[in-house]
């Protein structure tokens, strides 16, 4: 029997759900709610239904994996990228080292909320019981959409503190936060929360139902096993902005 072609992309999604150590079908079903459909997008693509996926339809599928924004859409789309909006048609999604404040093409921008408060990223900082929102900064949308499909309002930027995720992340380094994403519904993603009442940005992971392994991807800090009562996760880190 001739060897049936497996795209790059249906390889791919097959390695990631299998280092998951969750089914395909819990990510079905959180892909069902971001793009608000009955279908199993995963399972189309790995059985050959779907065999080019729009770029919509990857970024939500980059988000639920904690993907680099546009690392799948790079796969599919290498060519048509540059020309893209939510309709695959008309925005320049280019990304430089650093985002657009306008957009050149368009002017399409949304503002997001930066928090005026610091997470730690080292020993931890107090925080105070309630955020005070400063003013809001303008990013390019198609910026935004490479990290996340959450709308502009549910993001937030605070600034890191401390060299304990170095060299993911480093001291002072401007972090978007998606408040969307509060459930640890996923293994070593990196998160902004209270860890016992303090600020912290860690990587973490579950070790059962009630204990979680806090990581920090300096190896000279030791990571900690904690109880889950103690961590309180205000969002999900889905990018960053280093400061010179």
């Amino acid at each position: 029997m001739p060897e049936v072609y497996r795209s790059p992309l249906q390889e791919y999604l097959t390695a990631l759900v299998a280092a998951s150590g969750r089914t395909r079908d819990s990510f079905d079903t959180e892909l069902r709610k971001l793009l608000d459909t009955t279908g199993k997008p995963l399972w189309d693509i790995e059985r050959g239904k779907v065999k080019r996926p729009s770029p919509r339809v990857l970024r939500a599928i980059e988000s639920v994996f904690g993907l680099r924004g546009d690392s799948l859409v790079d796969i599919v789309h290498p060519r048509t990228r540059a020309f893209e909006n939510d309709s695959e048609a008309g925005h320049r999604s280019d990304r430089p080292e650093q985002p657009q404040v306008r957009s050149a093409d368009s002017g399409e921008t949304a503002p997001v909320m930066r928090l005026d408060l610091s997470y730690s990223m080292g020993a931890g900082s107090d925080l105070d019981s309630s955020y005070v929102d400063s003013e809001a900064f303008e990013f390019d949308i198609a910026f935004l959409r490479s990290m996340t499909i959450t709308p502009a309002d549910r993001i937030r930027i605070v600034d890191g503190i401390g060299d304990s995720m170095q060299p993911t992340l480093h001291d002072r380094d401007l972090l978007f936060i998606d408040v969307n994403q509060t459930d640890l519904n996923a293994q070593d993603r990196i998160w902004a929360m209270w860890l016992f009442g303090l600020g912290a940005v860690k990587r973490l992971r579950a070790i059962d139902e009630n204990r979680v392994m806090v990581i920090s991807d300096n190896p000279d800090v030791e990571n900690q096993i904690v109880d889950r009562s103690n961590i309180m996760i205000h969002g999900r880190v889905i990018g960053s902005i280093k400061r010179h």
